[in-house]
C-alpha cells in the first residue's frame, strides 16, 4: 500500500439533509457500511474532495427517485457540509496509478476489465487492511465520476474524540448551481 498525507487545510465536502443535526456524523457508515468499511465495523466519514465530485454523487444518489436534481428546491434540497479533518491524517492512496496497483485493483478502477464497478466486498477488504495497519482512511477515485476522475476520502477517525470540524453549510442552490 502507498501512503499519503491528506492536506491539513483542505475543505472536504459532504452532501447532507438540511434536517441533520450533525452533518458530519460518522456512525451511519459504521452501522450500514460503505464502499471501504463493512457493516457494523468502525466509524467512517465519506467525503468528496471537490464540488464537481459532490454533484456527480448527488446525481447518482437520486437516480432511483422520480425526479432529478434540477427539480429540487433550495429550501428542501440537500446542503453541502464543508469539513476540515484533524491534522496529519495518513491514508492509503487508491487514486494514483501506482496506488491502485499497490492494493491489487485493476488499472481501470473504479471499474473492472468488463466495465462493471469493482465490488464493495473487494474495496472493504482493502479498507480492513488499511484500518488494521493504522491508516486513517482511503483516498480514492470516485465511483461516480467518469473514468474515476473525481476524488473522495473515506476517513477513519483515530479515536472516539477524533472529529471532523464543520466549517460551514452551503445551501443547495449555492453549491449545486453555483
Amino acid at each position: 500500500m502507498i501512503r499519503e498525507q491528506l492536506p491539513d487545510a483542505h475543505h472536504w465536502l459532504r452532501i447532507c439533509d438540511q434536517a441533520w443535526t450533525d452533518p458530519l456524523d460518522d456512525s451511519f457508515a459504521q452501522r450500514r457500511g460503505g464502499r471501504w468499511n463493512p457493516p457494523r465495523s468502525w466509524r467512517t466519514l465519506y467525503l468528496n474532495e471537490d464540488v464537481v465530485t459532490a454533484r456527480l454523487n448527488l446525481t447518482a444518489f437520486v437516480a432511483s427517485w422520480p425526479y432529478e436534481p434540477e427539480d429540487l428546491r433550495s429550501a428542501t434540497g440537500p446542503t453541502l457540509a464543508v469539513a476540515r479533518l484533524p491534522r496529519d491524517q495518513w491514508v492509503v492512496d487508491v487514486h494514483s496509478p501506482a496506488g491502485v496497483a499497490a492494493v491489487g485493483l485493476p488499472s481501470t478502477y473504479p471499474h473492472d476489465a468488463s466495465g462493471d464497478l469493482v465490488s464493495h466486498r473487494r474495496c472493504r477488504d482493502i479498507g480492513e487492511r488499511s484500518k488494521g495497519e493504522g491508516f486513517r482512511g482511503v483516498r480514492c477515485r470516485s465511483a461516480q465520476a467518469p473514468r474515476g476522475a473525481g476524488r473522495e476520502v473515506a476517513w477513519f477517525p483515530a479515536t472516539s474524540r477524533s472529529r471532523a470540524h464543520l466549517v460551514e453549510r452551503i445551501s443547495f442552490d449555492e453549491w449545486y448551481w453555483g
